[in-house]
């Protein structure tokens, strides 16, 4: 009969000691050590032209090269917060790509709606354009739009510029909020419809709810694009009163070597405010993803 060996006896109380396995040690891996370093390498591209933007807005010394200021001064900002460089310009950027923001987002939403909801033959053929209108580049059509604008008699106009860059956007627009729009169940709105509600009562309380952190990429990427969009106005808008900041921060810029860089500096972080601004404010809608788990149960 074979003997059977049995563990060790254990006074009463006390259980039999766990063996530990030392952990592994992690393998040097070269690809890894590579990938970090191309990493940092794009991070310092992207992280010194700040930082030389936040030493030249304090800088009293007007230099284009990445130094240390000798000290530190707010004479940059107080030359350029004043109503003609900062102020109106600043005001003019927020009417035009706020309103124009609003016109995508609207249009985005009622466009997006039948093309995730419906089904035709033209549905496909549609989609395909949208994707090849956002890769259009917007200088591409610039000249026959200045040509359009004359001849109706709206060049110089913010309204017709703000809708200009509202139908540009549309594009990207439309195709992002429709690719959200398809994570919302069709069900919770058969739902809607079982208990009396409309296609508008349903898009407005049953889907946009739960798309609500679609709709804030999509105003969030439109806002961004239209803020930093120099070529449409600078080519639409002709009176200096009407400019934007994209616009005015080209008056910084000058030949022979007399380009105040400390203003410019200071200005470029004055115009990059807003947009840090509206991704703080909008952002704590954009953690918690869509709320479809609570809708779909009972």
């Amino acid at each position: 009969m074979a003997a059977v060996a049995t563990p060790p006896a254990t006074s009463a109380g006390h259980a039999a000691p766990k063996t530990v396995t030392p952990r592994r040690s992690r393998r040097f891996r070269p690809s890894r050590v590579v990938i970090n370093a191309v990493l940092l390498a794009v991070s310092a591209l992207y992280v010194l032209p700040l930082v030389w933007m936040l030493l030249a807005s304090v800088s009293n010394t007007n230099s284009f090269r990445l130094t240390m200021p000798s000290s530190l001064t707010l004479d940059n900002f107080d030359a350029v917060l004043n109503i003609d460089t900062t102020y109106r310009p600043m005001l003019n950027s927020l009417l035009l790509c706020g309103f124009g923001t609003a016109v995508t987002v609207v249009v985005s939403v009622l466009a997006a709606y039948p093309l995730s909801r419906y089904r035709s033959r033209v549905r496909r053929p549609f989609l395909y354009t949208i994707l090849f209108s956002t890769g259009l580049p917007i200088t591409a059509v610039m000249i026959p739009v200045y040509s359009m604008f004359v001849q109706v008699n709206l060049i110089d106009s913010m309204p017709a510029t703000a809708l200009f860059l509202a139908a540009s956007a549309l594009p990207f627009g439309i195709w992002l909020m429709k690719n959200f729009m398809d994570g919302v169940p069709v069900v919770l709105e058969e739902a809607a419809r079982i208990d009396g509600a409309n296609t508008m009562q349903v898009l407005w309380r049953v889907v946009l709810p739960l798309m609500r952190p679609g709709v804030v990429v999509v105003t969030i990427f439109t806002f961004i694009g239209m803020w930093g969009n120099f070529f449409v106005p600078f080519i639409l808008l002709l009176s200096p009163e009407k400019l934007p900041a994209s616009v005015s921060v080209f008056t910084f810029l000058s030949a022979h070597d007399q380009t105040q860089y400390g203003q410019l500096s200071a200005f470029s972080l004055l115009y990059s405010l807003p947009v840090v601004l509206l991704y703080l404010l909008l952002s704590r809608k954009l953690g918690g993803g869509f709320a479809l788990g609570g809708a779909l149960k009972g």
